[in-house]
């Protein structure tokens, strides 16, 4: 594993078998046969005779018209297995293939068939009366352990929606000619408000919350997070999306085009070799069996500083390093990277080679950097200062005009400042400016939708990653996410409980990956949107701990969580319909799987750093976060993965702290401080490795987030507000005719109270502070 980097091919998704399979549990596996019989039994007595892939598309729409009238029925349990003949025909019909192409041709086929034909807004219908179920609930509720039982219907509904979603999104090259246009079609109204005015993500964003208040603990929260995310990147688009559109807006506000394609860079990135450990230089020094006596007096200098036995296991030496690191606050220090024993070891050649030639980035200034040299240079030769002024040069020595000529050739100007800039002026002139014209894009309806419980939506979601976090210990406090997971019949053998095992951590892991892929693109949509609505997302996920929640989930051994091995490929989707599935054995559990590395978990740790970087850069408070949470030594170990895009982000994130570590780390961490310069943009006039420039000052760090806070809140009460002229009109301060005001009610307002006053008064947190403020 160490001789080459892992063949990882980051994504908006994995390939589209994988991406099916994990919607299934290795528990519900019995179900595919049932659907079969559901779909044999009512196919007999409409189609006497003949299959399903042998009838013309007119005898298929009137089977499936058939279909769509059962699911109003009144019989629930007639409802349940129509619903399950359908999922048998987005499930590609498997009794009658015998491949998994073939079963995935006919899944997709179908999928464009039923859509067509309107089984999707049957099937929003049927979710949200299951939604609104409270019998369901409330029985769940009483229930002392919640199996696969309690959900069966929303499974079914969550099933065939998922399959709908991920076959029409994907665009294949022998698509039939008419599928574009249902594939627009369909993007269309998942973007737009449906009944009401909450668009469909709004929908599942509100089944999270009633999962985590504890209302409604059978909701099967994998699949109905993997729908979400699934529908943020069909209807908002996934990077290559993003990118474009970035590209667009772009040249409508006049911007120069971006320098290069960030995608194409890190894929051509090569990884490189983590800062090696004392294990692995002995192993090196054996081979070559040179000097061996010499290394061997170093070691005991080593033993010194560290108090550990260099010949242990390499893994279980790290983890020592580490804690021991983090009681003693010494940050990390590898030991072998300090001078005078690296002068002993003869260096690996295969690290010098790597390295392509010329850095990967093109540097970046922004306008605040020229401003700063600037005013340095001008308190230095003139005397004073000229603000804002980057232009005037007088009385500046020469060396500064080419400096200064440099610094603008690599300036480049964010869409945000263009939007903060925007943004200022409508604040100080609300009248002569007139209402702001927001395009109604599917990110705009979606954050307009999602704002007013969005400090809500972004805490259940953390809720549920910490669950289901590897790290994570069982506490009875916390939620339990494998209602979804758990069999009604808990296992009796010993291979039934390793095959339930690894499904609970299958499990995990997608839940993981899910929530993971789906911040990491609301971040980076709400930012191209408009960058207030991407700070408001990013302050509520800092306020509910996400900084130190992610930190936690990587202080683990990260390289066996990226190689764990939780799938049994034999009971994967679609595999397991079309083939004759060998009796359990401890060895049919590890058939067929003989990759190097998790595709999932890798995916989900670089969206985890990227995310973590996301929230930091620019921060000062937060990178403070970074440090006082002793995540250098937590990161540095993550640079153990040999994948360049995962080592990118760790770099990044080592690189906006390093001026906060102090001189001894960064002299003991000379390798990882090269590779940050080797792999990350460069900032001009950045002292990002010395810490002596003026943003180093630490004690504005709570001023700067409270500044952030009240520009996000004078930008969401100017757009947002029911009322937004509330400023320049009377207010009413007499309580009698307050509350004497009529309000209008809607009729059936009686039979919901309670459920209201639960749902909006008892549940919700009240800020007295902001009422008074408001009123």
């Amino acid at each position: 594993m160490d001789c080459t980097g892992l063949e990882f091919e980051y994504g908006d998704t994995d390939s589209l078998p994988a991406e099916l399979s994990e919607l299934f549990s290795y528990t519900e596996e019995p179900e595919f046969n049932l659907n079969r019989t559901c779909f044999e039994e009512d196919f007999k007595l409409q189609v006497r005779d003949a299959k399903w892939v042998e009838l013309d598309v007119a005898r298929q729409k009137a089977y499936i018209m058939q279909l769509l009238d059962g699911l109003e029925v009144v019989n629930r349990d007639r409802r349940l297995s129509v619903a399950r003949v359908i999922l048998y025909l987005v499930q590609g019909v498997f009794g009658e293939c015998s491949s998994d192409s073939e079963v995935l041709r006919w899944s997709r086929y179908n999928s464009f068939l039923l859509y067509e034909m309107g089984t999707f807004s049957a099937f929003m219908e049927l979710l949200n009366m299951e939604i609104d179920n409270s019998q369901a609930c409330s029985s769940a509720l009483r229930k002392p352990a919640i199996s696969l039982a309690d959900s069966t219907e929303l499974r079914v509904l969550l099933s065939v929606m998922y399959l709908m979603v991920e076959n029409i999104r994907l665009e294949w090259e022998n698509d039939q000619p008419d599928w574009k246009n249902i594939r627009e079609t369909f993007r269309t109204e998942l973007s737009l408000p449906l009944q009401g005015d909450e668009p469909f993500a709004l929908v599942l964003f509100t089944m999270v919350t009633k999962f985590c208040s504890g209302f409604a603990p059978h909701f099967p929260m994998k699949k109905v997070l993997l729908l979400l995310w699934k529908v943020v990147v069909f209807t908002l688009g996934g990077f290559q999306e993003l990118q474009a559109m970035k590209m667009k807006k772009r040249r409508e506000l006049g911007l120069p085009p971006l320098l290069e394609d960030s995608i194409q860079v890190v894929r051509s990135m090569r990884a490189v070799s983590p800062p090696a450990s004392a294990g692995d230089l002995m192993e090196q020094q054996q081979k070559r069996g040179r000097r061996r006596k010499r290394v061997l007096v170093k070691q005991d200098s080593l033993d010194l500083y560290n108090e550990r036995d260099p010949f242990k296991n390499e893994e279980v030496g790290m983890d020592d390093e580490d804690n021991e690191d983090i009681e003693n606050g010494t940050e990390g220090e590898d030991p072998l990277e300090r001078e005078p024993i690296l002068q002993t070891l003869p260096r690996p050649n295969a690290e010098r080679a790597s390295f392509p030639k010329g850095l990967p980035w093109a540097p970046k200034v922004r306008e605040k950097d020229i401003e700063n040299f600037l005013e340095t240079s001008r308190s230095k030769f003139i005397g004073f200062t000229l603000g804002h002024d980057t232009d005037t040069l007088v009385g500046l020595p020469r060396p500064i005009h080419e400096s200064v000529k440099t610094l603008k050739q690599h300036k480049y100007i964010p869409i945000a400042d263009v939007q903060i800039k925007n943004e200022e002026d409508l604040e100080r002139c609300p009248v002569s400016l007139g209402e702001e014209e927001v395009e109604e894009t599917p990110c705009e309806i979606l954050y307009r939708a999602m704002f007013y419980n969005l400090p809500q939506y972004m805490i259940a979601l953390l809720k549920i990653l910490l669950a289901a976090a590897p790290t994570s210990k069982a506490k009875t406090d916390s939620i339990n996410i494998l209602a979804d997971v758990l069999p009604e019949e808990m296992p009796i053998t010993v291979l039934q409980s390793m095959k339930l095992g690894m499904d609970v951590n299958r499990h995990k892991e997608i839940i993981v990956k899910s929530i993971s892929a789906l911040l990491l693109l609301l971040l980076k949509h709400f930012k191209l949107n408009h960058i207030y609505q991407f700070e408001y997302v990013s302050q509520h996920l800092v306020f509910a701990n996400c900084i130190p929640l992610i930190l936690k989930f990587f202080n683990q051994n990260i390289m066996s969580y990226i190689c764990a091995k939780n799938s049994i490929s034999i009971l994967d989707y679609p595999y397991c319909t079309v083939h004759e599935l060998p009796e359990l054995t401890a060895e049919t559990l590890e058939v067929g799987d003989n990759s190097q590395f998790c595709w999932r978990n890798l995916y989900s740790c670089i969206n985890l750093l990227r995310i973590l970087n996301k929230l930091t850069k620019w921060k000062h408070s937060r990178t403070m976060m970074l440090v006082v949470f002793k995540s250098a030594p937590i990161l540095k170990r993550a640079l153990k993965v040999k994948q360049a895009m995962l080592q990118l982000y760790v770099l990044k994130l080592l690189k906006i702290q390093t001026k906060y570590l102090g001189r001894q780390w960064r002299k003991s961490n000379m390798k990882t401080m090269s590779a940050i310069y080797q792999k990350v943009r460069h900032r001009m006039n950045d002292d990002w490795a010395y810490g002596n420039d003026i943003d180093a000052r630490p004690w504005d760090f709570q001023a700067e987030e409270c500044i952030l806070r009240a520009n996000i809140e004078s930008f969401n009460s100017r757009r947002y507000d029911q009322n937004p002229v509330w400023e320049f009109s009377s207010v009413d301060n007499c309580l009698q005719s307050v509350l004497g005001q009529r309000v209008e009610l809607p009729e059936d307002f009686h039979y919901t109270y309670e459920l209201w006053l639960e749902r909006e008064v008892f549940s919700q947190p009240i800020h007295w502070e902001d009422l008074l403020h408001h009123h």
